[in-house]
This record gives C-alpha cells, sequence and structure tokens, in this order.
C-alpha cells in the first residue's frame, strides 16, 4: 500500500514494539495540542470559543502549568472564568430545588470536559481506524502489528471496535486470531510475573532471583490503563 500522510504516523508507532503503539501515538498528539494550544493556536477566535466552553482537565492543567507559559494560561483561564458565570450561576427562583439541579447539571458537564482530551480523541480515533485500513490492506503492516508486545486494554478495545466497524467481514477473523493472540501471550507472561513480584516479598523467596518481576506493578498498570490514558 502506497504511503500516504495520514498513514506516515501509524506506521512509525507500529515500527516499534515497546509498549502499546497506540499509546505512543497519544502521547505524539498530546504532546503537539498542548504545544499549539500555548502556542500558534492560543489567541485564535475559533479556539478560545472552544477552550471557553470546554476548559481543561485537571491533568491538562497541570501539564500546561508546568510548560511555563503562564500568562498564556493566565490568559485563557480568564476568558473561560469569564465564559462559564452564567453556567454555573444559581438563579434565584420559586423553584429553588431545579434551580439548583440546573446548575449542578452545567457544573458536572464542565468538570467532564476538557479541550486538549477531546481533540486528541477524535485524532487517535482516525489514526486507530487508519490503523484498521492498514491491517486489510498491506501486508508489511500486519507483520508489524503481528510484531508487537501487547496493546494496553483501552485501545485494544478501541481497534476491535474500530476494525468491527470498518474491515471486512471475510479478514475480521483472521485480524481478532492475531490481536487475541498478542494480548493473551503478553497477558499470561503479565500474570507469571506480577505473581512472582509478590512472591518475592516472602522471606522464603529471598535468595531467589527477581526475573522479569521487578517492573510488574508498573507494566500492569501501562497495561490495563495505558501508558498515559
Amino acid at each position: 500500500m502506497e504511503e500516504k500522510i495520514y498513514t506516515i504516523p501509524v506506521n512509525e508507532a507500529f515500527e516499534s514494539n515497546d509498549g502499546c503503539p497506540f499509546c505512543r501515538l497519544y502521547k505524539k498528539l498530546e504532546t503537539d495540542e498542548l504545544d499549539l494550544i500555548l502556542g500558534a493556536s492560543m489567541m485564535e477566535p475559533d479556539i478560545r470559543i472552544q477552550t471557553n466552553k470546554l476548559g481543561f482537565c485537571r491533568e491538562h492543567n497541570d501539564r500546561m502549568f508546568n510548560m511555563k507559559n503562564r500568562l498564556g494560561m493566565g490568559l485563557m483561564i480568564e476568558s473561560h472564568l469569564a465564559s462559564i458565570k452564567k453556567s454555573i450561576e444559581i438563579k434565584h427562583s420559586v423553584f429553588v430545588k431545579d434551580a439548583g439541579s440546573a446548575a449542578a447539571k452545567n457544573i458536572d458537564t464542565l468538570c467532564q470536559s476538557c479541550y486538549v482530551c477531546k481533540k486528541i480523541d477524535e485524532k487517535l480515533s482516525r489514526m486507530v481506524e487508519t490503523a484498521v485500513l492498514l491491517w486489510e490492506r498491506d501486508k508489511e503492516f500486519r507483520k508489524k502489528t503481528e510484531n508487537q508486545n501487547y496493546f494496553c486494554l483501552p485501545h485494544y478495545s478501541k481497534f476491535i471496535k474500530a476494525a468491527s466497524a470498518k474491515m471486512a467481514k471475510k479478514l475480521y477473523p483472521e485480524f481478532l486470531n492475531m490481536l487475541n493472540n498478542i494480548e493473551i501471550t503478553y497477558f499470561d507472561k503479565l500474570s507469571e510475573d506480577i505473581s512472582w513480584f509478590c512472591k518475592k516479598f516472602d522471606y522464603r523467596y529471598n535468595d531467589e532471583p527477581w526475573g522479569d518481576a521487578k517492573d510488574a506493578v508498573e507494566r500492569s498498570i501501562a497495561f490495563l490503563n495505558g501508558s498515559d490514558k
């Protein structure tokens, strides 16, 4: 399959087998979005409308804060605060219970939204669909997929669902079998490692080698939740 601009980052992410390829894509997308939002995109009116409406989750607020552009962040927060006052204000009404419920609903929506998360999720979803397309049409990409160490569970699910929706039905069983073999092989090894990690805290196993178990907790977290998301 001829490589196109939109397939390049996906192909590059699958060239390594150190962790989940979609986690690697997520981290790249996250870095790019944070650089943009505190740089070129910060003062664009259409972007400001979206950041005013959605705001940022705690994690991305913390990351932007650590990027040291305090003025840029302050300007965005000032604008965001001004735009959400009407959403959180409880209007005086004889129907006090209804007014409070409406404000709480608005606050819940605000607390669960994030401009950066939304942008990453949209782009990553397209990249997962691109990976499905590549697997379907490119034999070399199938080999890259087969060579992956594992997919974190959230991205494993996304990959399966995208393939179910987009892939030719005759190819889907082969795809599913490949992914299942990758995942179960890694799962079984990870389970052994975490069991051995726990046993090493028993004095009877003090003199036994750690093997691959020393970082089993960290690897389990990455497998269950993703390396970053």
